[in-house]
């Protein structure tokens, strides 16, 4: 016990989960092992397509590579660990366990609504000055931009977690959520918890404000460009190129501005698992689908790679 206190040094927390309800369980087992395994079908195999299709080793799918990587990787931060809560019926999750979840899932977080403006400016590059595509998204720029990303997660990471660590929590350590979030865990800390709630909507409103005019810019100049031309081939080319990325995006701002920018008086922990569900589950499952139904080099890239391994069947075949 910490000397003039009734607090408890916590080791571990126990994860309230989704609901309560035994009936529902199985439900949220399969709802989740579902998604999860099409999260990973799809963006790993987002990432050998653009890896084993030479005509994709451009900038656009250079980025959209490490979209896929951040969310295999912000999903698996969070989803493996509650399926087996699911299964197993054990919800704890150790102190230093639950920071690290928090670290991982917040870089990750961070890192993709970054790159996600790296790919509006990306596409503002490439309707606007197409001639001059090549020289201006070198292969270093793109590099330095997606080390960016990582340097620019990390970062804003190190602070909440760190900021973390000075906060107490009490003896039951009850989370009520289904993984370790900011919120959640200002309400079970037993010492003040203002300075960290302050510092996580201040670097929230930074990231996510700076982020999200970047990339309002880069589709108001590409708007711009597009009606001076008042050709029609030119709207066709601005909407096929930037569609599908102008999905991804608005997906991924509206979950986590619902998540994170609402207004106190308004937040309920029922509506903060259900965004958590949308913003760590189904979006990340969702963006490889979106590219591959409303992009055509996409398509074209699977068509191909398609027959190849038919073609390599149909060799092995003949081999015996």
């Amino acid at each position: 016990t910490m000397a003039g206190t009734n607090h408890s040094v916590v080791t571990e927390f126990t994860l309230a989960g989704f609901t309560n309800h035994p009936n529902l369980q199985a439900v949220l087992l399969a709802m989740f092992l579902t998604t999860y395994v099409i999260n990973l079908m799809g963006n790993l195999g987002m990432i050998l397509l653009i890896n084993c299709d030479h005509r994709l080793h451009t900038p656009m799918y250079f980025f959209l590579s490490h979209l896929s990587i951040l969310d295999v990787s912000c999903s698996s931060c969070i989803t493996p660990k509650f399926l087996h809560s699911l299964l197993t019926g054990r919800r704890t999750i150790s102190y230093a366990g639950c920071l690290a979840q928090l670290y991982f899932y917040v870089t990750f977080g961070t890192s993709e609504a970054v790159l996600l403006a790296a790919m509006a400016y990306d596409r503002y590059v490439a309707v606007c000055n197409p001639f001059q595509y090549v020289l201006v998204m070198s292969q270093g720029l793109c590099q330095w931009l997606v080390v960016g990303c990582y340097a620019v997660g990390a970062l804003n990471s190190a602070m909440h977690t760190g900021a973390m660590l000075r906060l107490s929590f009490c003896a039951s350590g009850l989370l009520d959520h289904f993984y370790c979030e900011g919120p959640p865990l200002f309400a079970l800390s037993c010492s003040d918890s203002s300075i960290n709630k302050a510092l996580m909507l201040a670097l929230v409103a930074c990231i996510v404000g700076t982020t999200s005019t970047a990339t309002m810019v880069s589709y108001g100049r590409i708007l711009a460009a597009v009606m001076k031309t008042r050709s029609p081939g030119a709207w066709r080319k601005a909407f096929s190129t930037c569609t599908s990325h102008l999905s991804v995006t608005l997906l991924f701002y509206g979950a986590v501005a619902f998540m994170y920018l609402r207004p106190g008086s308004r937040r309920s922990v029922e509506l903060d698992k259900t965004a958590s569900v949308f913003y760590t589950a189904i979006t990340p499952m969702l963006n490889p689908l979106i590219y591959c139904l409303r992009n055509q080099e996409v398509r074209d890239a699977l068509g191909r790679v398609r027959r190849k391994v038919l073609l390599m069947c149909q060799r092995h075949e003949r081999s015996f």
